[in-house]
Order: C-alpha cells, then structure tokens, then sequence
C-alpha cells in the first residue's frame, strides 16, 4: 500500500514537473549560451489610485471594471451642492466688497474736493490776515478746517485700500471654492484600464477616499530576481527577451530598465560562496511601450514567465529566442 502511494506521488510530481518544464526544456536543452541568464517573474504594471481630494457624497462612478480610460477622461463626480451654494455666497460677497470700493472710491473723490476748497480758503486766509484784513482767530479756523479735510482724505483712501483688500479676499474665497467644485469632477491622470471599481453611486468617501484603480498599460514590467554574480553584469537598457506561460510561442522583447543597488534579501552569515550566491538583486525588465500600445487590448497584468538577459552584448541570441511576435 505504502509503494503504491509512493508511485501515485511520484507521477504527481512529474507531471507537474513536467507540465512547467515543457518550454523551459525547449529552450535550454542546449543550454542557454553564456552572457545570457534565465529567471521567473510575472508581468506587473504601475498601479494609479483615482481618489477624492474632499470629504463627500459620490454623485456618480462613469467608469467600470475592465473599462480602457484616456488621460483626462471624467471617470467619476462628487456631488457639489454645499460647494455650489457656497460659490454662490462668496460671489455676493465680491459683489458687496465691489460696491463698497465703488463707494470708498466716490468718497475720496468728495474729499478730494473739499481738501481742494479747505486749501485755497486757508491761503486766502494767510493773504489777508498778512494784510490785517483778517483776524487771527478765522485764520485757525480755516487751519483746522483744513487739517480737518486733510484728516478726512487719508481716511477715504484708507477705506478704499480696505474695499480693495475686503475684495480681494472674497474674490480668493471664490477662486478657493471654484477649485474644489473642479477637484468634484474626478478625471484619469493617465491613460490605462480600470482594474478596481472601490466606490457605488450615493457613497460618501473620506479625504483622500479611493474611488478607482487604473492600471496603467503603457508601462507594463517583469520584476525578476537574479543573483549577485549576474546582476553585477547587467545594465540599465540591456536587451532581454520574455517569453510567458500563457503564450510560449511568442518571444517578447524588453529591456532592462532597474537594476537594485542593494540586495533584496542577506543571508545571516555571508561566508562561503555557496551563501554568497543567495544574494538577490531585483532587475526590472520592461516591454517596449510601442508594442504595448499595439496590443493594449490584450495586455493583462499578473501573468508569469520566463524573463532572459543579456550579461554580454557580445553574445548573440540563439535561434529559440529570436523575436516572434503575434500578427
């Protein structure tokens, strides 16, 4: 019974070895070259979250799950009716303060004139009173009428600077609420697809509150692991080739675009070789994003395969991994 079970596991295991290895044995059963190493990894793409700017009500979501969005596209809406009544508030509040500079203005112009008038009685009043024809005591009248005038305009044209100012805040108050009423409106910062739908209609959401996440297809990568002796050869923009499980009979071209400056991971005690050789160094390997755009329609994220590199521009690629590339 035992032998029985242990040939059962056996035939488990290699047909699942089997079933994973088939394209792997294909391309390395002459071995790989040397200057070219092979890894695992899965396609992943730049992940953008579509969020509220204010706390609200959510009056409607445009968008759903799988949907492809350009940039700038309105994917969803805030309900703005408190904003609304409050842009309508700050608005006759400009209007108010627009009124009292008009006033303040008119006031300085009446001020104006009479300091004008207080001026030319008071050095009326100097001539005659230098000739005797005038007494003392009417002179400092007109003085003080005139200190009066004086007193009179820099009040005026302290109230229009005040207007002016009282303006000027109800017109920022304006611009504030306007801002946030544009903010309502939620657009797609880049083009991509909705890959999560976070929010329904009628939803009230915090500050910051996720509404949508976009995935975005244009810059879609293979994150690999490679080990130090190996990342230590590549380079930023080096050819790489991916092929993926689902599709094995398409080479894809990549590039490197990220090698990590530090290992992921250290073991306790780096002192054989063997220990050294379980530093791993994360490499980034990206698809042209002219292919990209060709077949965004079939883009998919989360897909595993098989990423190989180029540790030598010299070395050429064999015939196995040449591009081949669906019509």
């Amino acid at each position: 019974m035992r032998a029985r079970q242990w040939v059962i596991a056996v035939l488990v295991v290699a047909l699942a070895a089997g079933a994973a290895g088939y394209y792997w044995y294909e391309i390395n059963r002459n071995r790989l070259p040397d200057g070219i190493v092979s890894t695992n990894g899965r396609l992943e793409a730049e992940q953008i979250e579509v969020a509220t700017k204010l706390a609200g009500r959510i009056a409607e979501v445009l968008a759903n799950e799988g949907d492809l969005v350009d940039a700038g596209a309105v994917v969803a809406r805030m309900d703005t009716t408190e904003l609304q009544a409050q842009l309508a508030q700050a608005k006759a509040e400009v209007r108010r303060a627009a009124q009292a500079e008009v006033q303040a203005s008119a006031l300085i112009t009446q001020r104006e004139s009479e300091l004008k008038f207080a001026q030319v009685e008071y050095r009326r009043g100097v001539q005659l009173h230098d000739k005797g024809y005038f007494p003392t005591e009417k002179l400092d009248q007109r003085r003080s009428l005139l200190a009066t005038a004086q007193a009179g305009q820099n009040s005026a044209i302290a109230d229009l600077d005040a207007a002016k100012a009282a303006k000027d805040a109800a017109q920022s108050a304006v611009d504030r609420i306007q801002s946030f009423i544009d903010d309502s409106v939620l657009k797609a910062p880049r083009r991509g697809r909705v890959q999560y739908k976070l929010a329904q209609d009628g939803e009230v959401l915090p500050s910051g509150g996720r509404v949508l996440t976009l995935v975005d297809i244009a810059d879609v990568y293979m994150t690999v692991f490679v080990p130090a002796g190996d990342a230590a050869l590549l380079s930023v923009g080096g050819e790489a080739r991916l092929i993926l499980d689902p599709i094995p009979q398409y080479v894809i071209p990549g590039a490197v675009t990220f090698v990590a400056a530090e290992a992921q991971f250290t073991p306790k005690s780096v002192e054989t070789a063997d220990e050294r050789e379980k530093l791993m160094f994360r490499v980034k390997v990206a698809i042209d994003h002219a292919l990209l755009k060709k077949f965004e329609e079939k883009v998919k994220t989360g897909v595993r395969g098989v990423a190989y590199l180029r540790t030598r521009r010299a070395t050429e690629w064999p015939e196995e991994l040449a591009l081949k590339l669906p019509q």
